[in-house]
């Protein structure tokens, strides 16, 4: 089997961090949410894997990800563009697949548990495609399954207004060739793309079988700020201690923590887990770090506290305020411009920013 993960999108719902970078680079507990898709299809043992670029910095992808021998995958790289819908994004990969089954992965969506499961029910059935389901308060909001007693697939609806069941299309498909058919037949939607929900209902009418698998573990589509949070939390939560760091004698440490090659923690900070920094970073003196907080490399923080946030690399953070549930791009500069009684500050800003609070 051969993998295709789709690196494209404008990720308008997360700007400013995405005017300079695809959404799908952009860390969780500091690794780019789309290498954990790229270590799921590994770990499935998939690893000969196309990306699929899209418009925006396409480079910084190819840059990160190389050929992919240092993650242990051959990369191939096809180019997206403008984006004109999942479906026409898959299309592209055809000459990649050619004849081969092949998984597809969206690479702004998360699973705590991976998809060797998946992946093994499907290369063990004669169905020309399958897709994973995840039960959700909010199906309107989703794609939609409707199943049959079997488990098979009868009806597939695009953020339906009246759903039929509240099983959502978790970003991850598997495909025969005979997907490629489907699509050639689409039409663009009212939204001007081609939809993938479409494209596997096409297949359901043509009298092919498609099978579901529900996943276990939580999944995370992340499309906003919130989303980007809510999954650098669930993965902490599974975060293993690892110190590489040096640390004052008296520094407070609770919970789970991780410190990289090279960082300073400085005397009177308070480290609270599950939190991670990352490397030939700076802390302190008498910085508090709080839960569900990721520091990238090179980052200096002094004063203050901050907690539930992401913070990108080579960042400085010099501010007496108390920063939560923020996103803080790379190559930023926060500062105080005053000494009083600080207020709780939340920030969604962008790469080389600065910003006095």
């Amino acid at each position: 089997m051969k993998g295709v993960i789709l690196h494209g999108g404008r990720g308008t719902r997360l700007r400013p961090l995405t005017h300079t970078g695809p959404k799908q680079l952009i860390p969780i507990a500091n690794k780019p949410m789309s290498q954990y898709a790229l270590e799921d299809l590994r770990e499935a043992g998939i690893e000969d894997i196309a990306i699929i670029l899209g418009s925006v910095a396409p480079e910084k992808v190819v840059e990160y990800y190389g050929d992919g021998s240092e993650f242990d995958v051959k990369v191939t790289y096809i180019r997206q563009g403008e984006p004109r819908g999942i479906a026409q994004a898959i299309g592209l990969a055809r000459e990649f697949v050619r004849d081969e089954p092949f998984v597809v992965y969206l690479g702004d969506n998360l699973l705590k548990d991976g998809i060797r499961e998946l992946v093994e029910d499907f290369r063990g059935s004669n169905a020309e495609a399958q897709i994973a389901l995840s039960h959700v308060k909010n199906p309107e909001a989703f794609g939609v399954a409707e199943l049959d007693s079997g488990g098979k697939v009868i009806r597939l609806v695009e953020k339906p207004k009246v759903p039929q069941s509240d099983l959502a299309l978790v970003g991850v498909y598997m495909f025969r060739r005979s997907i490629f058919d489907a699509i050639d037949a689409l039409k663009p939607s009212w939204r001007d793309e081609l939809e993938i929900t479409e494209a596997v209902q096409r297949l359901i009418d043509m009298g092919l079988t498609v099978r579901s698998h529900v996943v276990s573990g939580w999944w995370k589509d992340t499309g906003i700020p919130e989303d980007i949070l809510e999954a650098n939390q669930l993965v902490l939560s599974d975060l293993s201690h690892l110190n590489r760091g040096k640390l004052a004698d008296d520094v407070k440490v609770t919970g789970k923590i991780a410190v990289g090659e090279g960082t300073v923690i400085r005397t009177k900070c308070t480290l609270r887990g599950p939190l991670i920094i990352g490397r030939n970073c700076d802390i302190g003196p008498s910085t508090y770090v709080g839960p569900y907080t990721s520091v990238g490399d090179n980052v200096v923080i002094k004063g203050g506290e901050i907690e539930n946030s992401i913070v990108l690399n080579d960042t400085i953070i010099e501010c007496e305020k108390r920063i939560v549930d923020s996103l803080v791009g790379k190559g930023s500069r926060v500062f105080s411009n005053e000494t009083n009684i600080p207020r709780a500050c939340k920030l969604i800003i962008g790469e080389n920013t600065i910003v006095s609070l």
